[in-house]
């Protein structure tokens, strides 16, 4: 008889060990799925194009320029910097004096060290040096140089590998690709996760909207800004590029935004 009770009271407590074993794999998949679902969390994010490759945007209330030129009157009425992203030595993406008006004592400035070659001591207490396939810790975010290239031999393409950055910027698992001036490479098409693209289309300095559609449609960002897109023959076609992008997948986002006001 006693061991008959010692047989079922072992078997209520194995029951009882089997019941708090699952309810606490159910809690900890509970607390995972809570932490992936914060760790997800879409940050605010806002843009105003102001031309070509310029751009104001803000994530997560943090306030970033990309390639300011044109001035400090290119951005009045625009909120002070907290991280300028420069992506390449061109005019179009680089200007010393926009830079130095535009800056304050606190704004940190990631460069390629061939634009900080160009900037030489002035500002080298805000300026991040930042190489392809390098990242950094900046105000909370981090930031990785992506290649940003012509393909071809060097001595006949408007961007040698290696000289300029792309970007990627990231915060909590949200992610901002920023293309710089680029054709359609292998690390462009080899990123992943991307929330939000910005995308350059213009010949012959760059690629054309085709080219531009399909590395889009490789590494497959939720929503895409065309920007960066006067060539030579003018502004590219961003409704074509808009149209090749959807009718292979619908579901990414394609924003189309004014960055020629004046030409319009």
């Amino acid at each position: 008889m006693k061991k008959l009770i010692g047989l079922v009271v072992f078997g209520l407590g194995a029951l009882v060990g089997c019941k708090n074993e699952t309810s606490q794999q159910e809690n900890t998949a509970k607390n995972e799925e809570q932490a992936v679902s914060v760790e997800r969390q879409t940050p605010d994010f806002n843009i105003t194009p102001i031309s070509h490759a310029t751009a104001v945007f803000t994530l997560d209330s943090t306030v970033f320029y990309t390639d300011p030129v044109g001035g400090k009157e290119a951005f009045e009425n625009q909120p002070e910097p907290s991280i300028i992203l420069v992506t390449d030595i061109h005019g179009d993406h680089f200007n010393l004096e926009t830079l130095k008006a535009v800056s304050t004592s606190a704004t940190k400035i990631v460069v390629p060290k061939a634009v900080a070659d160009l900037i030489g001591d002035e500002l080298s207490s805000q300026l991040l040096i930042l190489s392809n396939e390098e990242t950094i810790d900046v105000n909370g975010f981090t930031i990785e140089g992506i290649a940003m290239y012509n393909q071809g031999d060097a001595s006949e393409v408007y961007h040698v590998k290696g000289r300029g950055n792309g970007y990627v910027i990231e915060k909590q698992g949200f992610r901002v690709y920023l293309s710089g001036d680029t054709e359609d490479v292998e690390e462009m098409r080899n990123l992943k996760k991307i929330d939000i693209a910005f995308m350059c289309m213009n010949l012959p300095y760059t690629m054309d909207v085709e080219s531009a559609s399909e590395g889009v449609l490789a590494f497959e960002p939720k929503e895409v800004y065309p920007y960066h897109y006067r060539g030579q023959g003018g502004l590219s076609n961003v409704e074509k590029f808009k149209a090749l992008v959807n009718a292979k997948n619908p579901s990414i986002k394609v924003e189309l935004l004014d960055w020629y006001p004046k030409i319009d």
